[in-house]
């Protein structure tokens, strides 16, 4: 389990994380999405040991992450800006992990480098980007880590690809209760794999939920009348509001049961209410809805 209460973080004078609150289950796949700037890497920093908390507390297992290399030895961390030594091939790199992570698995490794279909002599340094970040998953996911740390782990990857590399989280989350926090400007992709999702914002968590709850509770609804009663939803939480002819075009964060009992008493002759996908979530959640992309959701 990953837990972290009230992080501060400040940088030269400027704020960058505040009174964080963040909880990933053990065994579940944790989605950390946000606007470029909003904490994301900041608070992956955090989480392997990188960055010392200004205040509040970070735990892993209930024990704390930074300068503990017993914890540090069970995570495995695929940062976006990839590094490898300049003069390493993949059978280097191997014995360079295999010599600081005690639970290598050199029979994993073979089998991933088969699969991924990548050189064991060719240099790192030489691999295209899409080619490094297959190394570095096969790599790390052959120290058989008890929690997995991702920032953008499928950008620059094929179709195919992704989907190996999915499906390997998965069958590991399956199989061995591993935990995974992954940050990704993919959203429709951590839509199909999470469990779980955290929206930060300006270095605050705006909302911290489980994903069919989180849609449970907000809705995409188009409305119209007969004769257009005077506010027609009072007492419902409204994220966005427009017309476009007799049609209302509606966000509402409420329970599905409110938002059709409080329409539906005006008897409305269109009333439908439509499934919202994370990006539209994520997109009203963050003020979208004032903003010219609003066409694009509708």
């Amino acid at each position: 389990m990953i837990t972290i209460h009230k992080l501060n973080k400040q940088f030269d004078g400027v704020q960058a994380l505040h009174d964080l609150n963040l909880n990933v289950r053990r065994g579940s796949i944790y989605g950390m999405i946000g606007a470029n700037g909003a904490g994301k890497t900041t608070v992956i920093k955090h989480l392997t040991g990188i960055y010392r908390p200004d205040s509040g507390s970070l735990t892993i297992d209930d024990q704390p992450v930074f300068e503990n290399t017993a914890v540090k030895r069970r995570i495995g961390y695929i940062p976006d800006d990839l590094y490898f030594f300049g003069t390493y091939n993949m059978r280097d790199a191997a014995r360079f992990y295999a010599s600081l992570y005690p639970g290598w698995d050199i029979a994993r490794f073979d089998k991933m480098l088969k699969q991924f279909e990548l050189s064991d002599k060719q240099k790192l340094s030489r691999f295209s980007r899409g080619m490094q970040k297959q190394a570095a998953f096969i790599l790390t996911m052959s120290t058989r880590p008890d929690h997995l740390i991702l920032d953008e782990p499928i950008d620059g990857l094929d179709p195919i690809v992704r989907k190996l590399v999915w499906r390997y989280i998965v069958d590991e989350v399956a199989e061995r209760d591993m935990t995974v926090l992954v940050s990704s400007h993919n959203l429709r992709e951590m839509e199909g794999i999470c469990d779980s999702i955290g929206i930060l914002s300006q270095g605050r968590m705006l909302i911290e939920r489980d994903l069919d709850e989180l849609k449970s509770d907000i809705h995409k609804v188009q409305v119209a009348y007969r004769n257009r009663p005077d506010n027609p939803y009072e007492g419902l939480q409204l994220l966005h509001q427009e017309s476009r002819g007799a049609v209302d075009l509606l966000i509402i964060r409420d329970s599905r049961e409110k938002v059709t009992e409080r329409i539906g008493r005006h008897e409305p002759v269109v009333f439908d209410i439509l499934p919202l996908s994370l990006e539209e979530i994520f997109i009203h959640e963050l003020g979208g809805g004032r903003h010219e992309i609003d066409s694009i959701i509708f």
